[in-house]
């Protein structure tokens, strides 16, 4: 939004009473309800004009923080990114068109892995480019079972 209104007020406020207005209890689970969704999609579908992307990631590291799901929105954002990136799900054969979409999804991704997770993402990335998932692949939640042999959870 350009007149910079999703940031006025009290923003988190508003972004919770537009999660509940759709029934959810909290924005992890309105984002879970909607794993392949973008942070650009998410926001738009709660009020294109009174909520903004890193409003809801942030508040989704909050609530992973606190449930210690955090290795689980690390994954589900992997989902995203992926979603976005290669909908038609992991590439056969990597031409420099396809080589950049996955870098761009794996860069983005890595740029939303809060710091306690960067070397643990950064490990997960060395292997699905050094051992492709098969042609196809194509995570549709944070709970896929190829995510989770690449990031376990650990927290307690």
């Amino acid at each position: 939004m350009s007149d910079g209104r999703t940031w006025q007020g009290y923003w988190r406020v508003r972004l919770y009473e537009r999660v509940r207005e759709r029934g959810f209890d909290s924005v992890t689970a309105f984002a879970e309800s909607r794993p392949t969704a973008s942070l650009v999609a998410l926001p738009e579908e709660l009020g294109k004009d009174d909520v903004a992307g890193a409003q809801v990631f942030g508040v989704l590291v909050d609530e992973a923080e606190r449930t210690h799901r955090l290795t689980r929105l690390v994954r589900g954002q992997l989902v995203r990114e992926l979603s976005q990136s290669l909908p038609d799900g992991w590439p056969t054969e990597m031409d420099d068109a396809i080589r950049f979409k996955v870098a761009k999804a794996l860069g983005l991704w890595t740029s939303f892995t809060p710091e306690t997770h960067k070397e643990r993402v950064r490990q997960a990335r060395a292997v699905l480019l050094a051992t492709p998932p098969p042609p196809g692949w194509r995570p549709l939640g944070p709970d896929d079972e190829l995510l989770l042999t690449l990031l376990p959870d650990e927290e307690v």
